[in-house]
């Protein structure tokens, strides 16, 4: 489905958007991406979900990616006596591993790996940081806090732990079994929660064995101090903003939001900026203009995807948040200063005969009257080359692969058609300029840059470019052996 924009949509699925009616809707509107939340629904539902969506890309004869995000360790306190407590601000109360009911005073936090790793000084945040605790005194089942930021604690909120490395694996054994579960259903991408480190990347694309790449959300202060090993481990990244935004100061988010897209860019991997970024419209039809100009940031900053969650899982107005982030992406892209920040941005990269390919396809493409760039790709590497570029014209990633048209299907620009596998250089000129026409990127008598590496069906081998006519028989006028 040819979309007027290049950034693209991630939308979640939850209780508003698990009909086929709405998924179909979501991606008529915009969606290119939809996200399978874990953390929510049973395996049965998850499936049905899948099954859905698989039926509307069929429907439309369009490449969808699915992105299971895993749910990671989820760090509670327990329950209290009266279900909740009022924590004044000076007040002392202690966290520990004793089960019963918490009160005033205390309240068990039943993961003893935090324990092991706190330190005198030490902050953990209650209820998404509402709540904010300084540790005095610390053994190896306790912790006696000073309650710095006042409010109410109840029954499981949730607890961040920002100062210190947890000794805590990236996967749960639910999340193992989750993962399991959606690579054998064939889901694209897995996005992996509670990432501190490479290590944690590895085991899990050790355990999806190739079946789904691997994206890591960027969500804790130790992530963004391992990002280089961890950027080069996966391949995408999410930054994350609502844990980031609770475990660091707030005006710090910002600039690491645009540092790691800038990295991600340049290391040609995907990158998704997610959370909050329409929240109002889970209940209100409009957005406010704050996130408008949030959504417009990321864009211009040159992100591959921005991501809607609660937004089109929960909220009243799913297919209206889409088309809302449709619209901002489609002005922005048409203004003058966007094109000069992305040029600006551009940063040379890679010495190989690729990244020396995809490069002159862009320039070539900016310097004379080409309609688009139509990358041929076993594995999909050369589209992402040819979208870390950001060229001026549509990318078209040709691929006998559905697992590589899907994937592809986050990356910026990546415009993804499915076509016969080709053996000579020739044919696969042709097949081109028959996609472009078909898919409106191209008329007859247009000129289109053709990318591709010979011998076919090996991944890693760009070695060619062409710019051919989109008229057969030009092309075969022109090349008549």
């Amino acid at each position: 489905m040819k979309r007027s924009r290049n950034v693209k949509i991630v939308a979640t699925l939850g209780p508003a958007s698990e009909t086929y009616e709405t998924i179909r809707a979501l991606h008529e509107a915009g969606a290119d991406v939809f996200r399978l939340n874990m953390s929510h629904g049973s395996h049965e539902e998850i499936a049905e979900k899948y099954r859905i969506i698989r039926q509307v890309e069929q429907d439309l004869e369009s490449s969808i990616a699915i992105l299971a995000d895993l749910q990671g360790p989820k760090l509670r306190v327990g329950v209290f006596a009266n279900g909740s407590e009022e924590l004044e601000e000076g007040a002392k109360f202690r966290l520990d591993l004793d089960e019963a009911e918490g009160d005033a005073t205390r309240v068990c936090l039943p993961h003893p790996e935090i324990f092991q790793a706190l330190e005198n000084g030490a902050h953990l945040l209650v209820n998404d940081g509402k709540i904010r605790l300084t540790v005095e005194n610390c053994g190896a089942d306790f912790a006696d806090c000073i309650v710095e930021n006042g409010g109410t604690i109840s029954n499981r909120k949730g607890v961040n732990v920002p100062d210190v490395f947890l000794p805590l694996a990236a996967l749960s054994e639910k999340d193992r079994e989750d993962l399991e579960f959606v690579c054998q259903l064939g889901v694209d991408w897995l996005a992996l929660s509670f990432v501190q480190r490479a290590k944690d990347v590895f085991e899990a694309k050790g355990l999806a064995d190739g079946r789904a790449s691997v994206l890591s959300k960027i969500e804790k202060p130790q992530a963004v101090e391992q990002f280089a090993e961890i950027l080069d481990a996966s391949d995408g990244i999410m930054v994350a903003r609502g844990d980031l935004g609770v475990e660091l100061p707030v005006a710090a988010v910002p600039p690491i939001q645009k540092r790691l897209v800038r990295k991600c860019r340049a290391a040609a991997k995907p990158v998704i900026v997610a959370t909050q970024m329409l929240e109002s419209m889970i209940e209100s039809p409009m957005p406010t203009r704050a996130e408008v100009s949030d959504v417009a940031t990321a864009i211009y900053e040159g992100t591959d995807a921005i991501m809607l969650s609660a937004e089109s899982a929960a909220g009243q107005y799913p297919i209206e948040a889409v088309q809302t982030m449709d619209k901002v992406a489609t002005e922005v892209e048409v203004d003058p200063t966007y094109t000069q920040i992305i040029a600006a941005s551009r940063t040379a990269k890679g010495d190989s005969i690729a990244d020396g390919i995809v490069a002159a396809a862009r320039e070539i493409a900016e310097k004379t009257d080409i309609k688009a760039i139509c990358c041929f790709t076993q594995s999909g590497t050369t589209a992402l080359l040819t979208a870390r570029e950001r060229p001026g014209v549509p990318i078209m990633a040709l691929t006998p692969l559905h697992r590589t048209a899907r994937r592809l299907a986050l990356s910026w620009g990546c415009n993804c058609v499915v076509i016969p596998g080709q053996e000579r250089f020739k044919g696969a000129v042709v097949s081109a300029a028959r996609a472009a026409r078909a898919g409106g990127f191209a008329e007859a008598g247009d000129q289109i840059v053709v990318t591709a590496g010979v011998p076919f069906n090996v991944p890693g081998t760009t070695n060619i470019l062409r710019v051919a006519p989109c008229d057969e028989r030009l092309i075969y006028s022109l090349d008549p052996e």
